[in-house]
């Protein structure tokens, strides 16, 4: 077979992680919440994580590389499956832009006499290319992009660590001055929470490994072995490093705010880290372009072999064609660019991000009928398993409800908030309309038929 190793698999757990959210998102959240952003960072990655367990088990009983799409449709009924595939692959196109906005302005500011529409377009171009080559290769490639990621996040921590406790050339013990010289949550729960609402959606791209896990030879223990592997790390990188930011520099440092990894860097004095630190980011956002255009493209001809997007598209090896449709938002986003190049970015995460919490509750609604229906009917595909089923699960709906509440009464987290409602809604009714009387027949229950052609 010419899929994923294990390996390719637990890289591309841990880089469709680490992107833009984690290396320049994490300045906003510093910024609302002050210190305390650590809190909302660990309510965050609690419920990205259960979220994840979620996905594992039922990829790991159904591997398909539509994954929650597939399982939706096979919980929910085939509105659900349609609703949350493209919901999902709408979100990822807009972060296809996101991404290659972000890398652009990083290599305008390297060179800036050719301007950051030419470098979109660039991006755009390159990681198409990649993306038509063959699964083995790609996993190769994103495999060492998603090493250079951890590699120096893990080198962040040690540097960062030694001058916490003044080890490190020049330095000496940071104590806690900064943790508490303002308080520990200076604009109180409410930054806390506004806080959260920010850095939430810096855990959009984890779900990657579970459409991945389909092209590999054992997709259920390969799904399984991703899964554990990525958790522990997910959160020490994201909580380790962003607990060395607030500790050796002031919250309300501007310099944190634009990017807090490199102001650390600098504030060191260690010559040439902060270049390398943004060589390390520019990478990073190549590597999320990179599994975010395989995410969309997988899940964009799982649709079409299950008659829910244009039949072309279907797949066939490779699904070329659904990745040259999934890069066309990509490439519109070079003309934004030229327009806007000083706005685009905040407008297009803005547009992106809270459908990720739809695609999350549906997700969780999915899992919590599966597993009741795979307990009675199919015990011997729980070979991964939720923790603490239902309770667990349960928790991370009642989680994702709370963070819509939280985002229906913040003034700028309300605007997203309407923009995905609005996308949802035209979703739904191109589901509705598309459904309508062509339900899959099924011997088992309705929505549970297991059906090889469409995993």
């Amino acid at each position: 077979m010419s899929g994923f190793r294990q390996r390719h698999l637990t890289m591309i757990a841990l880089g469709g992680a680490i992107g833009s959210g984690l290396f320049v998102g994490t300045g906003a959240g510093i910024a609302a919440a002050g210190p305390g952003v650590l809190l909302s960072f660990a309510a965050a990655a609690g419920l990205a994580l259960l979220v994840l367990r979620m996905l594992g088990e039922m990829a790991a009983a159904y591997p398909s590389t539509g994954a929650f799409s597939f399982h939706a449709e096979k919980a929910l009924g085939r509105w659900a499956g349609f609703t949350v595939g493209w919901l999902y692959w709408s979100a990822l196109v807009v972060v296809l832009a996101v991404e290659a906005t972000g890398a652009a302005t990083i290599a305008a500011g390297w060179l800036p006499a050719v301007p950051q529409w030419a470098w979109v377009l660039l991006f755009m171009t390159a990681f198409t290319a990649v993306n038509l080559v063959g699964t083995r290769e790609f996993g190769e490639f994103e495999y060492w992009f998603a090493w250079i990621k951890v590699a120096a996040i893990i080198a962040f921590l040690a540097v960062g660590v030694l001058a916490i406790v003044g080890l490190l050339p020049g330095t000496s013990p940071v104590g806690l001055t900064n943790l508490t010289a303002q308080g520990f949550l200076p604009h109180g729960w409410a930054g806390a929470v506004a806080g959260l609402l920010v850095v939430v959606f810096a855990f959009g791209g984890i779900e990657v490994v579970t459409i991945a896990a389909a092209e590999t030879d054992d997709p259920a223990a390969s799904v399984a072995k991703a899964i554990k592997d990525s958790v522990l790390r997910v959160v020490v990188f994201y909580l380790g490093s962003l607990a060395v930011v607030v500790t050796l520099l002031p919250h309300d440092d501007d310099a944190v705010t634009r990017s807090p990894y490199v102001a650390v860097l600098e504030h060191l004095g260690i010559p040439g880290a902060a270049q390398l630190m943004s060589a390390v980011i520019f990478l990073a956002l190549l590597s999320a372009l990179n599994a975010t255009l395989y995410g969309a493209s997988r899940m964009l001809s799982n649709l079409a072999d299950r008659d829910d997007a244009p039949k072309s598209l279907r797949t066939n090896g490779v699904p070329r064609r659904a990745v040259l449709f999934s890069t066309a938002f990509g490439f519109v986003s070079v003309l934004l660019n030229a327009l806007y190049p000083d706005t685009v970015f905040l407008v297009l995460i803005s547009a992106a991000g809270s459908t990720v919490l739809i695609v999350w509750a549906l997700i969780t609604i999915s899992q919590l009928r599966l597993r009741r229906h795979l307990e009675h009917h199919a015990p011997n595909r729980l070979t991964f398993r939720m923790w603490a089923f239902p309770y667990l699960s349960y928790l991370a709906l009642a989680g994702i409800t709370a963070i819509v509440v939280l985002m229906a009464t913040d003034p700028v987290a309300r605007i997203q908030l309407l923009c995905a409602a609005g996308v949802t809604a035209v979703v739904l009714i191109c589901a509705v309309i598309h459904t309508r009387g062509t339900a899959r027949p099924a011997e088992e229950p309705p929505g549970f038929q297991f059906d090889q052609r469409v995993g």
